[in-house]
């Protein structure tokens, strides 16, 4: 089949050359199974119009999409859990793909080069060993690919900047884990996401004392991802990543997610997150609440996110130290805080639904929803706030008369109500989606997570995880998030 007048092939990181990346092969698979593929990411970049044979094929097997040199193993570097690693770099996976996206699948998004359409990557996870995979065996359990799926989907419904699980090929080996019951069964992800430049990757660079190539990958990421920024100009580029990296740790506190595993090769210069292995969403309010459970000391809790992401920028502008002055990088690392209190404050005026009102009321609103939150402790479940109160007091008659109307009784809640009310409603016609008539919203907590694997292990019945698929891209639609 013919592919689509919206396929566009822009391969720009095979251009920097094999000092930065290592051409790999994709394994073998004795089967591959077509479990998930998503035609709405693929409509973006025009792959929307493959067969499944076709798919598999290109996403199976790893046969080159035309116009695209073949597989890459990006090299990085990266602290994990702030200890240094030099041994990293893509170990399951490699670069599969570099397009264009349709410039108007990105309006509404925060992407500079929007008019022609941002430069994406189709990257994946478990498809093999590579030169970087050290003792492990380069697969991926078929559980972590779904979810993987599922975070990504219910983070695009929230507004949350975020990689796009592409595809889900179930593989047909027996994997062995410590962390889960074996053998399991295996797969291969791919994922549509803006940029796998990571921090870790400059970091490599400063590593061997390589200003050149640092000075390389600055050009061509400032150039690909945020050309805004004068050529040469290296705080400026440090200024926009920071930037970019606050309104997306806003976005996830705000969604009540936390990522679990915030090390510098998980963190990229466009301000996407990517790469869920570890993942949770708050079922209330809990600060200390961790994803990992490895992560013994709560480094990466939910909390601790915003200082985790900042601490992780902090090592990104020590490598850029090796092509520019220490202050002005100081000076863009300063900004950090300022701009994640702001993007804060606007991320849950999109979650409630309601338009800014000037600087303090959107302050009042934020704490005073948060002391909600914390007051209400496990009774006042994060995701049904918002959901109880979208578009403020369009939503006040269906809030008091719902399951939680017993919890809106106190004066924290007078005080948020207060502070809710005095904004306008934004675009309050969306609560005529059917979401609303229900009582609930749609979450997505561990126990959840577990029923659906559950059925797909015990009787390979994938309609709830597809049902549940569905039922978030329609809450994405009644939520229409603005900015994801």
């Amino acid at each position: 089949m013919p592919l689509s007048p919206d396929y566009r092939p822009v391969p720009r990181f095979a251009l920097l050359g094999d000092e930065y990346g290592d051409a790999v092969e994709a394994a073998k698979f004795p089967e591959t199974i077509l479990r998930f593929r998503n035609d709405r990411a693929a409509a973006t970049v025009g792959l929307d119009t493959l067969t499944d044979d076709e798919w598999i094929a290109h996403f199976g097997r790893f046969d080159p999409l035309p116009g695209q040199p073949g597989p890459v193993a990006m090299r990085y570097h990266g602290h994990q859990f702030r200890t240094y690693n030099p041994d990293l770099g893509d170990g399951r996976g490699f670069l599969a793909a570099q397009l264009r996206e349709r410039a108007q699948a990105a309006s509404g998004r925060v992407a500079s080069d929007s008019a022609e359409g941002r430069l994406l990557d189709l990257g994946t996870k478990g498809s093999g060993t590579t030169p970087w995979s050290r003792t492990a065996d380069g697969r991926l359990t078929l559980k972590g690919g779904v979810r993987e799926v599922l975070a990504a989907e219910m983070l695009e419904a929230l507004g949350v900047p975020t990689s796009r699980a592409f595809s889900l090929i179930e593989t047909g080996e027996a994997l062995e884990r410590g962390d889960e019951p074996s053998p399991t069964r295996s797969a291969v992800l791919v994922r549509l996401s803006h940029s796998h430049i990571r921090f870790g990757t400059f970091q490599r660079a400063a590593y061997f004392r390589r200003a050149d190539m640092v000075e390389t990958l600055v050009e061509h990421a400032r150039a690909l991802y945020h050309p805004e920024v004068a050529a040469g100009d290296v705080p400026g580029f440090l200024t926009a990543v920071v930037e970019a990296s606050a309104r997306l740790t806003a976005r996830w506190v705000a969604a009540g997610f936390v990522h679990g595993v915030l090390n510098t090769d998980n963190l990229n210069v466009t301000g996407e997150s990517f790469d869920y292995g570890p993942w949770r969403f708050l079922p209330s309010y809990e600060p200390g609440f961790t994803a990992a459970y490895f992560d013994q000391t709560g480094l990466y809790a939910f909390a601790r996110q915003p200082e985790a992401v900042f601490w992780a920028l902090t090592q990104l502008g020590g490598a850029l130290k090796l092509v520019a002055d220490a202050q002005p990088l100081t000076d863009a690392l300063n900004g950090f805080g300022p701009a994640y209190i702001r993007h804060l404050r606007a991320a849950f005026l999109n979650r409630l639904g309601v338009k800014s009102l000037g600087e303090a009321a959107d302050q009042r609103l934020l704490d005073s929803t948060l002391a909600l939150l914390r007051e209400g402790g496990e009774a006042m479940r994060w995701e049904p706030l918002f959901f109880d109160w979208f578009t403020g007091f369009a939503s006040s008659a269906r809030a008091l008369s719902g399951p939680r109307a017993a919890l809106y009784q106190s004066k924290t809640f007078a005080d948020f109500r207060f502070a809710l009310f005095d904004h306008e409603p934004d675009r309050p016609e969306r609560l005529e989606a059917p979401m609303f008539a229900a009582s609930e919203p749609e979450e997505m907590l561990i126990d959840e997570v577990e029923t659906i694997w559950a059925a797909i292990a015990a009787g390979d019945d994938w309609s709830v995880f597809e049902r549940k698929v569905e039922r978030l891209r329609a809450a994405g639609s009644a939520w229409s998030l603005q900015g994801c």
